[in-house]
Protein backbone atom coordinates (compact mmCIF):
# COMPACT_ATOMS: atom_id res chain seq x y z
CA UNK A 1 0.00 0.00 0.00
CA UNK A 2 1.66 3.17 -1.21
CA UNK A 3 0.63 6.46 0.37
CA UNK A 4 2.22 9.79 1.05
CA UNK A 5 5.08 8.14 2.93
CA UNK A 6 5.55 5.35 0.35
CA UNK A 7 5.68 2.62 3.01
CA UNK A 8 4.66 -0.74 1.53
CA UNK A 9 2.53 -3.11 3.61
CA UNK A 10 2.84 -6.90 3.63
CA UNK A 11 1.30 -9.86 5.45
CA UNK A 12 3.78 -11.92 7.48
CA UNK A 13 1.66 -14.04 9.82
CA UNK A 14 -1.77 -15.70 9.84
CA UNK A 15 -4.05 -17.16 12.50
CA UNK A 16 -7.51 -18.73 12.39
CA UNK A 17 -10.04 -20.50 14.58
CA UNK A 18 -13.01 -21.61 12.49
CA UNK A 19 -15.85 -24.11 12.10
CA UNK A 20 -13.61 -26.11 9.74
CA UNK A 21 -10.35 -26.02 11.71
CA UNK A 22 -8.69 -24.68 14.84
CA UNK A 23 -5.65 -23.26 13.04
CA UNK A 24 -4.69 -22.02 9.59
CA UNK A 25 -3.36 -25.34 8.28
CA UNK A 26 -6.50 -27.28 9.25
CA UNK A 27 -8.81 -24.55 8.00
CA UNK A 28 -7.08 -24.12 4.65
CA UNK A 29 -6.91 -27.87 3.97
CA UNK A 30 -10.61 -28.26 4.78
CA UNK A 31 -11.52 -25.29 2.59
CA UNK A 32 -9.66 -26.68 -0.41
CA UNK A 33 -11.45 -29.99 0.09
CA UNK A 34 -14.81 -28.22 0.21
CA UNK A 35 -15.71 -29.42 3.71
CA UNK A 36 -18.69 -27.91 5.48
CA UNK A 37 -18.38 -26.93 9.13
CA UNK A 38 -22.11 -26.41 9.56
CA UNK A 39 -24.16 -28.80 11.72
CA UNK A 40 -26.84 -28.98 14.40
CA UNK A 41 -26.12 -26.65 17.32
CA UNK A 42 -24.51 -28.30 20.35
CA UNK A 43 -23.83 -25.26 22.58
CA UNK A 44 -27.43 -25.08 23.80
CA UNK A 45 -30.81 -26.66 23.14
CA UNK A 46 -32.05 -24.93 19.99
CA UNK A 47 -35.19 -27.02 19.44
CA UNK A 48 -37.50 -24.06 20.06
CA UNK A 49 -35.91 -21.99 17.29
CA UNK A 50 -36.84 -21.92 13.61
CA UNK A 51 -33.14 -22.44 12.80
CA UNK A 52 -31.34 -25.13 14.78
CA UNK A 53 -27.89 -25.26 13.17
CA UNK A 54 -24.77 -23.11 12.87
CA UNK A 55 -21.08 -23.16 12.05
CA UNK A 56 -19.67 -23.94 15.50
CA UNK A 57 -15.99 -24.14 16.43
CA UNK A 58 -15.26 -27.74 17.46
CA UNK A 59 -12.69 -29.30 19.78
CA UNK A 60 -11.11 -25.96 20.66
CA UNK A 61 -9.13 -25.65 23.91
CA UNK A 62 -8.22 -22.13 24.98
CA UNK A 63 -5.72 -23.57 27.48
CA UNK A 64 -3.49 -24.38 24.51
CA UNK A 65 -2.90 -20.60 24.40
CA UNK A 66 -3.49 -19.05 27.81
CA UNK A 67 -4.00 -20.25 31.39
CA UNK A 68 -7.33 -21.47 32.70
CA UNK A 69 -7.35 -18.59 35.18
CA UNK A 70 -6.94 -16.01 32.42
CA UNK A 71 -9.56 -17.74 30.27
CA UNK A 72 -12.20 -17.56 33.02
CA UNK A 73 -12.08 -13.78 32.77
CA UNK A 74 -12.87 -13.69 29.04
CA UNK A 75 -15.91 -14.36 26.89
CA UNK A 76 -15.57 -16.95 24.12
CA UNK A 77 -15.10 -14.37 21.36
CA UNK A 78 -11.98 -13.18 23.19
CA UNK A 79 -10.76 -16.78 23.41
CA UNK A 80 -11.04 -17.14 19.64
CA UNK A 81 -9.44 -13.77 18.96
CA UNK A 82 -6.58 -14.44 21.37
CA UNK A 83 -5.91 -17.87 19.88
CA UNK A 84 -5.90 -16.56 16.31
CA UNK A 85 -3.75 -13.60 17.34
CA UNK A 86 -1.21 -15.82 19.11
CA UNK A 87 -1.10 -18.12 16.08
CA UNK A 88 -0.45 -15.14 13.79
CA UNK A 89 2.31 -13.74 16.00
CA UNK A 90 4.00 -17.13 16.23
CA UNK A 91 3.66 -17.67 12.48
CA UNK A 92 5.27 -14.30 11.77
CA UNK A 93 8.30 -14.95 13.97
CA UNK A 94 8.13 -11.39 15.29
CA UNK A 95 9.82 -10.89 18.67
CA UNK A 96 8.54 -8.06 20.83
CA UNK A 97 11.35 -6.34 22.72
CA UNK A 98 11.64 -3.17 24.74
CA UNK A 99 13.32 -1.60 21.72
CA UNK A 100 10.47 -2.26 19.26
CA UNK A 101 7.37 -2.59 21.48
CA UNK A 102 6.24 1.00 20.86
CA UNK A 103 6.09 0.26 17.12
CA UNK A 104 3.92 -2.88 17.38
CA UNK A 105 0.16 -2.58 17.91
CA UNK A 106 -3.10 -4.50 17.86
CA UNK A 107 -6.44 -3.81 16.16
CA UNK A 108 -8.81 -6.76 16.45
CA UNK A 109 -12.55 -6.12 16.51
CA UNK A 110 -15.87 -7.88 16.93
CA UNK A 111 -19.30 -7.05 15.60
CA UNK A 112 -21.25 -7.90 18.75
CA UNK A 113 -18.78 -8.89 21.47
CA UNK A 114 -19.57 -10.90 24.57
CA UNK A 115 -23.22 -11.73 24.02
CA UNK A 116 -23.02 -15.20 25.65
CA UNK A 117 -21.40 -13.63 28.72
CA UNK A 118 -24.14 -11.00 28.87
CA UNK A 119 -26.80 -13.72 28.71
CA UNK A 120 -25.11 -15.74 31.46
CA UNK A 121 -24.70 -12.75 33.76
CA UNK A 122 -28.33 -11.69 33.26
CA UNK A 123 -29.43 -15.21 34.20
CA UNK A 124 -27.27 -15.09 37.35
CA UNK A 125 -28.72 -11.69 38.23
CA UNK A 126 -32.30 -12.89 37.77
CA UNK A 127 -31.74 -16.00 39.89
CA UNK A 128 -29.48 -14.68 42.65
CA UNK A 129 -29.47 -10.91 42.55
CA UNK A 130 -26.88 -8.19 41.85
CA UNK A 131 -24.27 -9.53 44.26
CA UNK A 132 -23.75 -12.49 41.90
CA UNK A 133 -22.64 -10.32 38.97
CA UNK A 134 -18.99 -11.06 38.28
CA UNK A 135 -16.45 -8.27 38.83
CA UNK A 136 -14.93 -9.44 35.55
CA UNK A 137 -18.21 -9.13 33.63
CA UNK A 138 -17.41 -5.87 31.86
CA UNK A 139 -13.77 -6.55 30.85
CA UNK A 140 -14.78 -10.10 29.91
CA UNK A 141 -17.36 -8.94 27.39
CA UNK A 142 -16.32 -5.61 25.84
CA UNK A 143 -15.00 -5.67 22.31
CA UNK A 144 -11.61 -4.00 22.70
CA UNK A 145 -10.40 -6.64 25.15
CA UNK A 146 -9.03 -8.92 22.44
CA UNK A 147 -6.65 -6.13 21.50
CA UNK A 148 -6.08 -5.26 25.14
CA UNK A 149 -5.33 -8.80 26.30
CA UNK A 150 -3.09 -9.59 23.33
CA UNK A 151 -1.05 -6.43 23.88
CA UNK A 152 -0.70 -7.28 27.57
CA UNK A 153 0.44 -10.83 26.76
CA UNK A 154 3.23 -9.65 24.45
CA UNK A 155 3.95 -6.17 25.81
CA UNK A 156 2.94 -4.47 22.56
CA UNK A 157 2.80 -0.73 23.27
CA UNK A 158 1.86 0.59 19.83
CA UNK A 159 -1.65 1.60 18.69
CA UNK A 160 -4.25 -0.48 20.51
CA UNK A 161 -7.89 -0.31 19.49
CA UNK A 162 -10.88 -2.09 17.99
CA UNK A 163 -13.27 -1.20 15.20
CA UNK A 164 -16.94 -2.20 15.35
CA UNK A 165 -18.71 -2.12 11.98
CA UNK A 166 -20.96 -5.18 12.04
CA UNK A 167 -19.92 -7.71 9.39
CA UNK A 168 -17.24 -5.42 7.94
CA UNK A 169 -15.38 -5.24 11.27
CA UNK A 170 -12.49 -7.62 10.56
CA UNK A 171 -11.79 -6.12 7.14
CA UNK A 172 -11.90 -2.56 8.45
CA UNK A 173 -9.45 -3.51 11.21
CA UNK A 174 -6.98 -4.88 8.65
CA UNK A 175 -7.38 -1.86 6.39
CA UNK A 176 -6.93 0.55 9.28
CA UNK A 177 -3.82 -1.35 10.40
CA UNK A 178 -2.36 -0.95 6.92
CA UNK A 179 -3.07 2.78 6.97
CA UNK A 180 -1.32 3.14 10.33
CA UNK A 181 1.75 1.41 8.92
CA UNK A 182 1.61 3.30 5.66
CA UNK A 183 1.62 6.64 7.45
CA UNK A 184 4.25 5.72 10.02
CA UNK A 185 2.24 5.17 13.20
CA UNK A 186 3.53 1.59 13.56
CA UNK A 187 5.80 -0.93 11.87
CA UNK A 188 3.74 -4.00 12.78
CA UNK A 189 0.03 -4.41 13.57
CA UNK A 190 -1.85 -7.53 14.60
CA UNK A 191 -5.24 -7.15 12.91
CA UNK A 192 -8.49 -8.99 12.29
CA UNK A 193 -11.82 -9.91 13.82
CA UNK A 194 -13.53 -12.46 16.07
CA UNK A 195 -17.07 -13.43 17.00
CA UNK A 196 -18.98 -15.96 19.10
CA UNK A 197 -22.72 -15.36 19.02
CA UNK A 198 -24.00 -18.92 18.66
CA UNK A 199 -26.22 -18.33 21.68
CA UNK A 200 -29.97 -18.13 22.29
CA UNK A 201 -30.14 -14.36 21.81
CA UNK A 202 -27.72 -14.34 18.90
CA UNK A 203 -29.55 -17.09 17.03
CA UNK A 204 -32.96 -15.79 18.04
CA UNK A 205 -32.28 -12.23 16.94
CA UNK A 206 -31.19 -13.17 13.44
CA UNK A 207 -33.95 -15.79 13.15
CA UNK A 208 -36.59 -13.23 14.11
CA UNK A 209 -35.25 -10.95 11.40
CA UNK A 210 -35.80 -13.80 8.89
CA UNK A 211 -32.13 -13.56 7.94
CA UNK A 212 -31.15 -17.19 8.57
CA UNK A 213 -31.51 -20.32 6.51
CA UNK A 214 -34.01 -22.76 8.01
CA UNK A 215 -32.74 -25.86 6.20
CA UNK A 216 -32.75 -27.91 9.42
CA UNK A 217 -32.97 -31.23 7.57
CA UNK A 218 -29.62 -30.69 5.81
CA UNK A 219 -27.43 -28.12 7.61
CA UNK A 220 -24.26 -28.93 5.64
CA UNK A 221 -25.85 -27.63 2.44
CA UNK A 222 -27.71 -24.69 4.00
CA UNK A 223 -25.11 -22.06 3.11
CA UNK A 224 -25.36 -22.00 -0.68
CA UNK A 225 -24.34 -18.61 -2.11
CA UNK A 226 -25.71 -17.88 -5.60
CA UNK A 227 -27.73 -21.09 -5.68
CA UNK A 228 -31.35 -20.75 -6.81
CA UNK A 229 -32.63 -22.35 -3.59
CA UNK A 230 -30.64 -20.25 -1.08
CA UNK A 231 -32.82 -19.13 1.82
CA UNK A 232 -30.61 -17.09 4.16
CA UNK A 233 -27.22 -17.05 5.82
CA UNK A 234 -25.86 -19.48 8.40
CA UNK A 235 -24.54 -18.17 11.72
CA UNK A 236 -20.86 -18.99 12.27
CA UNK A 237 -18.21 -18.26 14.88
CA UNK A 238 -14.44 -18.01 15.16
CA UNK A 239 -11.66 -15.59 14.29
CA UNK A 240 -9.22 -14.59 11.58
CA UNK A 241 -6.13 -12.51 12.36
CA UNK A 242 -3.03 -11.49 10.43
CA UNK A 243 0.27 -9.74 11.06
CA UNK A 244 0.39 -6.62 8.92
CA UNK A 245 3.93 -5.28 8.57
CA UNK A 246 5.95 -2.62 6.80
CA UNK A 247 7.81 -4.25 3.91
CA UNK A 248 11.36 -3.06 4.67
CA UNK A 249 10.90 -3.99 8.33
CA UNK A 250 9.77 -7.49 7.34
CA UNK A 251 12.58 -7.89 4.83
CA UNK A 252 15.21 -6.75 7.33
CA UNK A 253 14.26 -9.45 9.82
CA UNK A 254 14.01 -12.14 7.13
CA UNK A 255 10.28 -12.65 7.56
CA UNK A 256 8.18 -14.96 5.44
CA UNK A 257 5.91 -12.78 3.30
CA UNK A 258 2.56 -14.19 2.17
CA UNK A 259 1.32 -11.27 0.08
CA UNK A 260 1.31 -7.50 -0.21
CA UNK A 261 -1.68 -5.43 0.89
CA UNK A 262 -1.84 -2.89 -1.92
CA UNK A 263 -5.25 -1.25 -1.54
CA UNK A 264 -8.02 -0.40 0.93
CA UNK A 265 -11.34 1.28 0.25
CA UNK A 266 -14.54 2.09 2.14
CA UNK A 267 -18.02 3.38 1.37
CA UNK A 268 -21.58 3.58 2.71
CA UNK A 269 -24.89 2.62 1.12
CA UNK A 270 -26.78 5.35 3.05
CA UNK A 271 -29.90 3.35 2.27
CA UNK A 272 -31.24 0.84 4.84
CA UNK A 273 -30.39 -0.68 8.23
CA UNK A 274 -30.00 -4.24 6.94
CA UNK A 275 -30.62 -4.40 3.17
CA UNK A 276 -28.02 -3.50 0.53
CA UNK A 277 -28.67 -1.25 -2.42
CA UNK A 278 -30.21 -3.50 -5.06
CA UNK A 279 -27.84 -2.28 -7.76
CA UNK A 280 -24.77 -3.06 -5.64
CA UNK A 281 -23.44 0.46 -6.07
CA UNK A 282 -22.44 0.88 -2.42
CA UNK A 283 -20.18 -2.15 -2.33
CA UNK A 284 -18.89 -1.32 -5.78
CA UNK A 285 -17.72 2.09 -4.58
CA UNK A 286 -15.60 0.54 -1.82
CA UNK A 287 -14.00 -1.87 -4.32
CA UNK A 288 -13.36 0.96 -6.77
CA UNK A 289 -11.77 3.00 -3.98
CA UNK A 290 -9.52 0.07 -3.04
CA UNK A 291 -8.41 -0.42 -6.65
CA UNK A 292 -7.73 3.31 -6.98
CA UNK A 293 -5.71 3.21 -3.75
CA UNK A 294 -3.72 0.31 -5.21
CA UNK A 295 -3.21 2.10 -8.52
CA UNK A 296 -4.73 -0.83 -10.42
CA UNK A 297 -7.12 -1.18 -13.31
CA UNK A 298 -10.02 -3.61 -12.78
CA UNK A 299 -8.69 -5.97 -15.46
CA UNK A 300 -5.54 -6.59 -13.42
CA UNK A 301 -7.54 -8.58 -10.82
CA UNK A 302 -8.11 -12.33 -11.18
CA UNK A 303 -9.84 -13.39 -7.94
CA UNK A 304 -12.54 -11.97 -5.66
CA UNK A 305 -13.32 -13.38 -2.22
CA UNK A 306 -16.89 -12.16 -2.00
CA UNK A 307 -19.09 -11.33 0.97
CA UNK A 308 -21.36 -14.08 -0.41
CA UNK A 309 -23.76 -14.65 2.47
CA UNK A 310 -26.35 -16.88 0.74
CA UNK A 311 -29.21 -14.41 1.16
CA UNK A 312 -31.69 -14.01 -1.70
CA UNK A 313 -31.26 -10.24 -1.98
CA UNK A 314 -27.64 -9.81 -0.93
CA UNK A 315 -26.16 -12.29 -3.39
CA UNK A 316 -27.81 -10.61 -6.38
CA UNK A 317 -26.78 -7.14 -5.20
CA UNK A 318 -23.18 -8.26 -4.80
CA UNK A 319 -23.09 -9.66 -8.33
CA UNK A 320 -24.43 -6.36 -9.63
CA UNK A 321 -21.74 -4.56 -7.65
CA UNK A 322 -18.98 -6.75 -9.07
CA UNK A 323 -20.23 -6.02 -12.58
CA UNK A 324 -20.24 -2.29 -11.81
CA UNK A 325 -16.67 -2.48 -10.55
CA UNK A 326 -15.15 -4.72 -13.19
CA UNK A 327 -17.32 -4.18 -16.26
CA UNK A 328 -16.79 -6.79 -18.98
CA UNK A 329 -13.83 -8.19 -17.00
CA UNK A 330 -16.28 -9.50 -14.35
CA UNK A 331 -16.95 -12.54 -16.53
CA UNK A 332 -13.25 -13.44 -16.44
CA UNK A 333 -12.97 -13.32 -12.64
CA UNK A 334 -13.11 -16.25 -10.28
CA UNK A 335 -15.48 -15.20 -7.48
CA UNK A 336 -15.62 -17.32 -4.34
CA UNK A 337 -17.58 -17.43 -1.08
CA UNK A 338 -15.89 -19.33 1.72
CA UNK A 339 -19.01 -18.70 3.84
CA UNK A 340 -20.46 -21.70 2.02
CA UNK A 341 -18.22 -23.79 4.30
CA UNK A 342 -17.82 -21.72 7.47
CA UNK A 343 -21.08 -19.86 7.73
CA UNK A 344 -21.06 -16.15 8.51
CA UNK A 345 -18.64 -15.15 11.29
CA UNK A 346 -20.18 -11.64 11.46
CA UNK A 347 -17.46 -9.38 12.88
CA UNK A 348 -14.93 -12.16 12.38
CA UNK A 349 -15.88 -12.76 8.74
CA UNK A 350 -13.68 -10.11 7.13
CA UNK A 351 -10.68 -11.22 9.17
CA UNK A 352 -11.05 -14.89 8.30
CA UNK A 353 -11.89 -14.24 4.66
CA UNK A 354 -8.91 -11.92 4.31
CA UNK A 355 -6.80 -14.84 5.56
CA UNK A 356 -8.40 -17.03 2.87
CA UNK A 357 -7.67 -14.35 0.25
CA UNK A 358 -4.02 -14.06 1.27
CA UNK A 359 -3.66 -17.84 1.11
CA UNK A 360 -5.32 -17.91 -2.31
CA UNK A 361 -2.77 -15.39 -3.60
CA UNK A 362 0.14 -17.13 -1.88
CA UNK A 363 -0.74 -20.64 -3.08
CA UNK A 364 -2.28 -19.61 -6.43
CA UNK A 365 -5.54 -21.46 -5.89
CA UNK A 366 -9.19 -20.57 -5.32
CA UNK A 367 -11.15 -22.50 -2.71
CA UNK A 368 -14.53 -23.70 -3.95
CA UNK A 369 -17.94 -22.23 -3.32
CA UNK A 370 -19.71 -25.38 -2.21
CA UNK A 371 -23.42 -26.17 -2.42
CA UNK A 372 -24.03 -24.60 -5.82
CA UNK A 373 -26.47 -27.17 -7.18
CA UNK A 374 -28.54 -24.92 -9.44
CA UNK A 375 -26.81 -21.60 -10.07
CA UNK A 376 -29.16 -18.62 -10.04
CA UNK A 377 -29.37 -17.34 -13.65
CA UNK A 378 -29.32 -13.77 -12.34
CA UNK A 379 -25.95 -14.52 -10.70
CA UNK A 380 -24.02 -15.32 -13.86
CA UNK A 381 -20.36 -15.17 -12.81
CA UNK A 382 -17.76 -17.90 -12.29
CA UNK A 383 -18.12 -18.86 -8.62
CA UNK A 384 -15.62 -21.75 -8.62
CA UNK A 385 -18.52 -24.09 -7.95
CA UNK A 386 -17.88 -27.05 -5.66
CA UNK A 387 -14.24 -27.80 -6.60
CA UNK A 388 -11.06 -25.82 -5.80
CA UNK A 389 -9.14 -24.48 -8.79
CA UNK A 390 -5.46 -23.84 -9.38
CA UNK A 391 -5.12 -20.48 -11.11
CA UNK A 392 -2.85 -17.50 -11.62
CA UNK A 393 -3.60 -14.74 -9.11
CA UNK A 394 -1.56 -11.56 -9.34
CA UNK A 395 -4.17 -9.45 -7.54
CA UNK A 396 -7.20 -10.38 -5.44
CA UNK A 397 -10.03 -8.31 -3.99
CA UNK A 398 -11.78 -9.06 -0.68
CA UNK A 399 -15.17 -7.43 -0.07
CA UNK A 400 -17.12 -7.20 3.20
CA UNK A 401 -20.47 -5.51 3.80
CA UNK A 402 -22.33 -4.91 7.06
CA UNK A 403 -25.60 -3.80 8.63
CA UNK A 404 -25.91 -0.04 8.50
CA UNK A 405 -24.66 -0.06 4.91
CA UNK A 406 -20.97 -0.15 5.83
CA UNK A 407 -18.72 -1.49 3.06
CA UNK A 408 -15.01 -2.29 2.86
CA UNK A 409 -12.61 -3.75 0.31
CA UNK A 410 -8.99 -4.88 0.38
CA UNK A 411 -6.66 -5.63 -2.52
CA UNK A 412 -3.85 -8.15 -2.05
CA UNK A 413 -1.02 -8.71 -4.51
CA UNK A 414 1.41 -11.53 -5.16
CA UNK A 415 4.95 -10.87 -3.96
Amino acid sequence: MRGSKNRRVVITGLGAVTPIGNNVAETWAAALEGKSGIATITKFDAQAFSTRFAGEVKGFNIEDYISAKEARHMDTFIHYGMAAGIQAVQDSGIEVTDANADRIGVIIGSGIGGLPMIEEQKEDYDKRGPRRISPFFVPASIINMISGNLSIKYGMRGPNLSIVTACTTGLHCIGAAARMIEYGDADVMIAGGAESTVSPLGLGGFASAKALSSRNDDPATASRPWDTDRDGFVLGEGAGVMVVEEYEHAKARGAKIYAELVGFGMSADAYHMTSPLEDGSGGSKSAQAALANAGLNPDQVQYVNAHGTSTPQGDVAEVQGIKRTFGDHAKKLVVNSTKSMTGHLLGGAGGLEAVFTVLAVHHQVSPPTINIFNQDPSCDLDFCANVARDMKIEYAVKNSFGFGGTNGSLVFGRI
